[in-house]
């Protein structure tokens, strides 16, 4: 999504949109590399004013993601949402090698070069920050049965479960005999 900064003036203008996932080439990425599947347009909203010689947008996106789950390897959907705040300032042609304090508004500041600002890197980042990295489709799911592979969400698998068995139960009996040799 792209505006021209001419079009950015002191009173707030708010935009709304709608475009395919094709469109921001870090999502197909995401979407080919099977850590999921983009199942609805993104869904925009970006507010833009001019103030102080930078300009603030407060943006919203969302998005309908299909995910496999961690645990269980089901099938399931979510709407993923995101709202953010940006600053955008021309960027200036000669740096300082000063050490400068940064403010609030200079960590969360982009620049810009042209007659235009492009928002697709901020709003395809927004989404993939909010992909969670090991999907679950419920908090209590689970998951699998580690002997004979069936769902335990779906029901109780007749597999024996022995908690005493792990790594270390073999040392379970063992005792040290600490007389002073």
């Amino acid at each position: 999504m792209k505006v021209r900064v001419t079009d950015i003036t002191h009173r707030e203008k708010v935009l709304e949109a709608e475009e395919p996932v094709s469109a921001y080439p870090v999502l197909v990425e995401a979407q080919k590399s099977g850590d999921c599947v983009f199942r609805s347009p993104v869904s925009i909203t970006l507010s833009l004013i001019q103030e102080f010689g930078h300009i603030r947008v407060d943006g919203a996106v969302s998005v309908e993601v299909a995910h496999s789950c961690s645990r269980c390897l089901s099938e399931f959907s979510r709407d993923i949402s995101s709202r953010f705040k940006a600053y955008y300032t021309r960027s200036a042609s000669q740096k300082s090698e000063d050490e400068v304090e940064l403010s609030e508004e200079d960590l969360i500041s982009v620049t810009y070069q042209g007659d235009e600002i492009d928002f697709s890197d901020e709003i395809a980042e927004q989404i993939l920050l909010e992909l969670p990295i090991k999907p679950l489709c419920s908090d209590d799911c689970s998951g699998l049965c580690s002997t004979c592979g069936a769902d335990l969400n779906l029901n109780q698998c007749s597999c024996e479960t022995d908690s005493a068995k792990f790594a270390f139960s073999p040392l379970l009996g063992f005792k040290v005999n600490n007389k002073g040799e």
